[in-house]
């Protein structure tokens, strides 16, 4: 008899990668989203509804589903409300974290490398919501459990359709500026910086391949390529698929663009992620999932089939931060 899998967050940068590929593996899947969507494979039912409203989350888990893949993003305290109701209702439950909990203490970073939690020196840090602390918070929960039903993945950053990262920006600020002839503003301190870009096509086949695996259970696993670049050449990548142009300039000037106020978060995730040394070791996912690194796609390739999804005509919308970039780029006359 088949197994029943829900699937929390499908329409995401992994969900709507991981949504087709168990149903290809035979697998019934439940697909949850915010979204209204068909059904595209007999396998799959779509669900449109808030999966953090504990109502309609109880009606959900009543089904008692054989596995769950949860991807959604549980800031603060929150995910103390809702780790015990999924481990008591499904065989396997498997929690999307990160790489960001990482330190930068060790090269390359493995499952057991220093978490940032752990061992970072910075007490605003610390004390905050960032998301390299909560996520790090929520392991902890699950592995400091009674339970034996979950598995933890730690993507790195993951591109997918409509989702395109250049150090801190985001698609609208990369490949919309590029699609109309602006250039892009980079903090110099991260050119030559290492990084582990993913494509959420490959990401997601090592979930898939993860659930209901009996020695993935109570584990940890770096879910990545272990490709990797510096952001200078991830940049070229850019240059040469889209033809993007873009300028190196000191972080204090970038951070201001990115945000007036220079908001921790935003120093954060440039200091303690960005600026990291990024070269992730994926050898234990694949072992338990008996792929291999040349399977997956190389990030140029898997980055140009990801651009050139973009729909034709489509419109990046403008951003605030697009806007400071323009008037900065203008201002020191680096047109």
């Amino acid at each position: 008899m088949s197994k029943n899998v829900l699937v929390l967050g499908s329409t995401g940068a992994m969900g709507q990668y991981l949504v087709p590929y168990l149903a290809d593996m035979g697998y019934r899947v439940t697909a949850v989203s915010l979204e209204d969507e068909k059904s595209y494979n007999s396998n799959v039912t779509c669900v449109k509804g808030n999966a953090k409203d504990f109502v309609f989350l109880n009606s959900l888990l009543s089904q008692k589903f054989d596995g769950v893949v949860d991807f959604m993003i549980y800031g603060g305290h929150d995910f103390e409300k809702y780790y015990k109701l999924f481990l008591e209702n499904t065989g396997h439950y498997i929690f999307l974290s990160s790489c960001r909990v990482y330190a930068n203490e060790e090269v390359p970073v493995k499952e057991t490398s220093p978490r940032l939690l752990d061992v970072s020196k910075d007490k605003a840090l610390l004390a905050s919501d960032d998301y390299c602390i909560y996520k790090a918070k929520s392991e902890n929960l699950l592995m400091l459990s009674k339970y034996n039903n979950w598995t933890v993945v730690r993507p790195a950053t993951t591109f997918s359709k409509m989702r395109y990262q250049l150090v801190t920006l985001e698609a609208a600020n990369v490949v919309g500026r590029a699609k109309k002839g602006k250039k892009v503003v980079l903090p110099i301190q991260a050119k030559n910086k290492p990084a582990t870009l993913c494509w959420a096509g490959d990401v997601s086949k090592m979930i898939a391949k993860l659930l209901f695996n009996e020695d993935a259970k109570r584990e940890i696993f770096n879910v990545c390529s272990s490709e990797h670049h510096t952001w200078e050449e991830i940049a070229e990548y850019y240059h040469d698929i889209v033809g993007l142009e873009y300028v190196w300039v000191d972080k204090e000037d970038y951070l201001k663009i990115i945000h007036p106020d220079v908001a921790d978060g935003c120093r954060w995730q440039l200091d303690y992620a960005r600026l990291f040394d990024r070269i992730t070791d994926n050898s234990k996912v694949l072992k338990a999932t008996g792929m291999k690194q040349e399977e997956l796609m190389s990030l140029y390739d898997s980055l140009k089939l990801m651009v050139e999804a973009v729909p034709d005509g489509y419109e990046f919308p403008e951003t605030d931060i697009s806007k400071r970039m323009d008037e900065y780029i203008e201002e020191k006359h680096l047109i």
